[in-house]
């Protein structure tokens, strides 16, 4: 009798961020089979709703045919070439012309690539390129925070600013240093948003100082700290930031791996937020993940600077799936399908849907010490409130709380090294779906909990 899927993949698979000697054992938690909408269907026939849209990225929905089509399409006339030296083909093109029409700040050309991690190194490289052209190559330091996430790549993963990320892996390389993240939780000490703000930036400032403005060449940030905790900085906070980068000539690049493409309500988080970049990551929400695509939007000043240097020669990078065709065509359709149905015009009223339903349910709850988020993202942080202490780590409570949810019928995420769950539903979903996953994300904290309060008797 053949083998069951779960069971081929429990021989066979190497899992990212998944425990190697307990998958070995059982093997998956879940096997995927079918989805549509907001829902997915397990092979035992059991649904969920996926309130984290697969990992922050299926912004329209599962099932959608539209874009099957366009790949089916695309898949017939041309399935691939490169586009090394000077070699084309029509879908990139439009796509850049279209990225490049919607950004929000002026920006010249496009790198096509397959992940947020490979788009972040390639914009590290880019930038010890531009100064080595500049002749500077002591400014090479690149500033990320606390709890940010960047990617898993040597270097995306060293940007990334979460303990486990680095552990075992001797990482961060030396050239990335890390300042404060604007996580005010366990901070009762943080004060106003303008005394928060301008203690951020004093940290961002005396690391420049430290180091000495000659060695950093660039800072990196998410508009909103997604992995890291849903964290939203305080008003004013890119603003005070962007004052520190200008005074050192420190280059900006915005990680809207996860807020691009509507999660935050604007088609991109440098909009909401206020950013002024000089390079921008996008990637998950470009596709909706129907397909590996991501892609470095790059700014004249340093587009030129990599032409002069590269007059009599060529720029030595890219990837086998650069510019991939079949990508490409699975984008112009997504975007096609957020700008036809208004997809983006609705993420800002269901995210305050969404959070004043769980803080509605949660608000009192002994367990629970915040609830926040923008846009159509949300999270909800657990700890001990009186007083203010987090859980011991061993207890695991936000793995224990993402797993009782998927007993419930509803995929949030556990968040690494946090007592979070995070929510980041495709745009599609109605506010009845999200009264379905804040019903479930309550019998789960009640059940984890009781086993909590059986725990400490």
């Amino acid at each position: 009798m053949p083998s069951s899927s779960s069971e081929v993949d429990r021989r066979h698979v190497f899992h990212p961020f998944t425990n190697l000697g307990r998958h070995e054992l059982v093997g998956p938690r879940l096997t995927i089979v079918d989805g549509s909408g907001v829902r997915l269907t397990d092979d035992q026939g059991r649904t969920y709703i996926d309130a984290m849209a697969g990992l922050w990225c299926v912004n329209v929905g599962y099932g959608r045919l539209e874009i099957a089509d366009a790949m089916y399409r695309q898949a017939k006339r041309l399935p691939y070439y490169h586009s090394f030296g000077s070699m084309a083909t029509e879908a990139p093109a439009l796509l850049a012309e279209r990225l490049l029409a919607m950004s929000p700040v002026p920006m010249s050309k496009v790198f096509f690539g397959n992940s947020g991690s490979d788009a972040n190194d390639t914009h590290v490289k880019m930038i010890w390129a531009y100064n080595n052209a500049l002749g500077r190559p002591e400014k090479k330091k690149i500033i990320a925070r606390q709890r940010g996430y960047h990617g898993t790549t040597v270097v995306s993963a060293s940007l990334t600013g979460l303990p486990n990320m680095h552990a075992g892996f001797d990482l961060p390389i030396p050239q990335v240093l890390h300042t404060t993240a604007p996580h005010r939780t366990w901070r009762p000490d943080a004060g106003t948003d303008a005394e928060f703000t301008a203690r951020l930036a004093r940290d961002l400032e005396e690391t420049i100082v430290r180091e000495g403005p000659g060695t950093i060449a660039a800072f990196i940030a998410e508009p909103v700290q997604a992995a890291g905790g849903v964290i939203v900085p305080p008003e004013g906070y890119f603003a005070a930031i962007q004052a520190v980068l200008d005074k050192y000539d420190v280059l900006l690049i915005a990680d809207e791996v996860v807020t691009g493409f509507g999660r935050l309500g604007t088609m991109f988080g440098t909009e909401s937020l206020g950013l002024r970049p000089d390079l921008m990551t996008v990637a998950k929400g470009i596709t909706s993940g129907y397909a590996p695509l991501s892609a470095c939007i790059v700014s004249e000043k340093i587009w030129r600077v990599l032409v002069e240097s590269t007059r009599d020669g060529v720029w030595s990078h890219g990837y086998t799936y650069s510019s991939h065709p079949i990508s490409a065509a699975v984008a112009l359709a997504n975007l096609d399908l957020l700008e036809d149905e208004g997809l983006v015009g609705r993420t800002g009223a269901l995210g305050e849907y969404l959070r004043a339903q769980l803080r509605a349910v949660f608000q009192e709850h002994p367990l629970v010490v915040d609830i926040r988020g923008t846009g159509l993202l949300a999270a909800v942080e657990f700890g001990h409130r009186d007083p203010l202490t987090p859980f011991d780590p061993k207890l695991g409570v936000g793995p224990r709380m993402a797993a009782a949810c998927i007993d419930e019928g509803v995929i949030s995420r556990a968040l690494p090294d946090a007592d979070t769950i995070s929510f980041a539903p495709p745009f599609v979903v109605t506010e009845s779906e999200l009264d379905e996953v804040v019903a479930g994300v309550r019998r789960a904290v009640d059940r984890v909990s009781n086993d909590l309060a059986a725990l400490a008797v």
